[in-house]
């Protein structure tokens, strides 16, 4: 047999591996920011996440709409809301629009819109379950609470300017760039007003803030439970109830809604600043607190545990508590260092503001009613008040508040005089009503060169500085 040739295994030849590149230097920042999530994009994902819900562009909407057609269609009607400050002015000046809309929106519209903006920006991610997905994403829990905190600012600030913006064009458009009364009844040229009212927008951006954080503490202690939503509208409902209370000054002050009320000394001279620049600071205090709290309990969390999204015990211990050692801790500093006592409303400030607003609506009538020109000097005002029968000593809030204001006219020997019913609320609001002379202050119309309006000194806001010292004689 021919033995049959074994083949040879032929090896193919490897190819050659080609030289591997030289390393290329990659600067630092670079490298750092390509490894996580920044805050500045964080942030822009919050913002789109917010603005994204049905609800919250629903909001926009209405905020930058409805007040300009809410006071363009008041200023129109023939009956006007006498009862909300500055709402007796809206037929004679654009400026009264913003202010009437500003004493809502602190009473109602803005703690709502707190609650659902950062009432909610943290248990929106416990009712889906995407904490997990965003925490792989971002992988900070600190850059998450910044962009959420931020975010939530962001959209609060959106409306608040849109209520601001909105119902000063209502205005403006409806009736006018017109002088504004302010409440003590000095006239505000335009330009004043202008900047007067876009001050007390901005005052009330600190209790806003200060409900902001303590949604944004609602969210992160009680997670998905609802509590955590309406944290914020009950808490100012709690306010304005205790506002409504014969509070000591010191306890009203320490409030953090306080400004929510005070922005109203902005319109007097000179302006009572002093309970608005504590009020403002208060509130700072708390809104700087309470996301401080909002925050260590968010990177305390467990968020392995999906159960773990808040529970009453910690909402107490670590949230309830710091904010009422906050709130006794301003009530001693503002005790200490004002000098008011009891309620702040004495009869001597009362009839010191009553005088000084009757003879600047004095002269505003004067000048109405083309009679000669006359000066606060020479009006010599002066104002005798009694509350519920008290001759002296009279103090505190009541509708049975009782004045006489006398006058003396140039050139006049007899001493003018009008009587006044006076009803003043805690926080030193009143609202004097004429109870004759009919030709006084009594109702009639009065033509002026903006149409037809009631005699300025039938009814009036006033306000008396509750922090202010007592003066010495019942005479301005």
């Amino acid at each position: 047999m021919t033995a049959t040739p074994t083949p040879t295994a032929t090896t193919s030849p490897t190819p050659a591996t080609p030289p591997a590149p030289a390393p290329t230097a990659v600067p630092l920042a670079h490298t750092t920011a390509s490894g996580r999530v920044t805050v500045a994009r964080s942030y822009r994902f919050e913002v789109v996440k917010l603005l994204s819900q049905w609800r919250v562009r629903l909001l926009l909407l209405a905020c930058w709409i409805v007040p300009a057609l809410f006071v363009a269609g008041v200023s129109g009607q023939s009956t006007l809301p006498t009862d909300t400050l500055f709402g007796r002015w809206m037929h004679a000046t654009g400026w009264a629009g913003p202010l009437v809309t500003l004493g809502f929106a602190g009473t109602w519209a803005l703690p709502l819109l707190t609650s659902v903006v950062a009432g909610d920006v943290f248990a929106s991610e416990d009712r889906l379950g995407t904490w997990r997905h965003l925490l792989v994403a971002v992988r900070s829990p600190r850059r998450i609470f910044a962009a959420k905190a931020l975010a939530g600012l962001t959209v609060i600030l959106l409306l608040v300017a849109g209520l601001a913006v909105s119902s000063t064009a209502g205005g403006l458009v409806a009736v006018g760039n017109q002088p504004l009364v302010g409440l003590d009844g000095h006239l505000l040229t335009p330009g004043d007003a202008a900047g007067t009212v876009l001050a007390a927008w901005a005052a009330v951006l600190a209790p806003t803030l200060a409900l902001a954080g303590i949604g944004l503490l609602g969210s992160v202690v009680l997670g998905r439970s609802p509590m955590g939503l309406l944290l914020p509208a009950l808490v100012a409902l709690a306010m304005q109830l205790a506002q409504m209370l014969p509070l000591p000054v010191a306890l009203r002050l320490a409030l953090p809604g306080d400004a929510f009320l005070t922005w109203n000394g902005l319109f007097t001279g000179p302006a009572q600043l002093t309970p608005l620049l504590i009020g403002i600071v208060v509130s700072l205090l708390w809104a700087v607190t309470a996301t401080a709290l909002a925050y260590v309990l968010f990177l305390r969390r467990d968020f392995t545990n999906p159960t773990d999204d808040g529970s009453a015990r910690r909402a107490v211990t670590t949230a309830a508590l710091p904010l009422a050692a906050l709130l006794g801790v301003t009530v001693a500093v503002v005790a200490a260092t004002t000098t008011a006592t009891g309620s702040g409303i004495e009869q001597a400030k009362v009839e010191r503001s009553l005088a000084t607003e009757f003879a600047h609506l004095y002269r505003l009538q004067t000048d109405q009613l083309h009679r000669p020109a006359v000066t606060e000097a020479q009006l010599r005002t002066s104002a005798a008040c009694t509350k519920a029968g008290v001759q002296d000593g009279a103090q505190g809030p009541g509708n049975d508040w009782r004045c006489v204001v006398s006058w003396h006219l140039p050139g006049v020997a007899a001493t003018g005089s009008a009587v006044y019913q006076l009803d003043i609320t805690a926080d030193g609001r009143f609202v004097a009503d004429g109870d004759g002379p009919k030709e006084v202050n009594g109702y009639f119309v009065v033509r002026t060169s903006t149409g037809d309006a009631p005699n300025p000194l039938w009814q009036f806001d006033g306000d008396v500085d509750l922090l202010s010292a007592s003066p010495d004689s019942r005479t301005p």
